[in-house]
């Protein structure tokens, strides 16, 4: 039998900045968690989320804080996604090659890489910061 983990993040690019959790499942219930999460941790922020069409991003039964809008990317491109390219670091930096016991060493290759992410503005911004995105004041 296997077991998983999941990573939810978001990411602000121009400021290099993100905010992630590592949750049991994927479904409705920890989608909500994650976006009042993020509500929270950028209270001081409206955010705009671009999330694909997967069914917990696009379920009526969604609780949208106030200071967060989704936007469903068109379907078939998760190139547009800039997140999309946090999996791939992930999964470079945290997995590769590499044989876990546990989940829970899992879990904190995860989260260190995570944590490295969060520490360098830079690399973030290098990895997320697509022209497209980019809105002028």
């Amino acid at each position: 039998m296997r077991t998983y983990v999941y990573v939810f993040a978001a990411v602000c690019a121009p400021l290099g900045r993100m905010t992630a959790l590592i949750l049991p499942f994927v479904n409705t219930d920890m989608m909500n968690l994650f976006l009042d999460y993020v509500s929270r941790d950028f209270k001081d922020f409206f955010v705009i989320m671009i999330v694909d069409q997967a069914g917990w991003h696009m379920t009526k039964r969604l609780k949208i804080p106030e200071n967060i809008r989704l936007i469903a990317q068109p379907s078939h491109s998760p190139e547009l996604n800039p997140v999309e390219h946090l999996w791939d670091e992930l999964r470079e930096k945290a997995m590769t090659n590499k044989g876990f016991k546990s989940l829970d060493q899992v879990e904190e290759a995860l989260c260190r890489e995570i944590r490295a992410l969060e520490n360098n503005p830079n690399r973030l911004r290098s990895l997320t910061n697509f022209p497209y995105l980019r809105i002028p004041c």
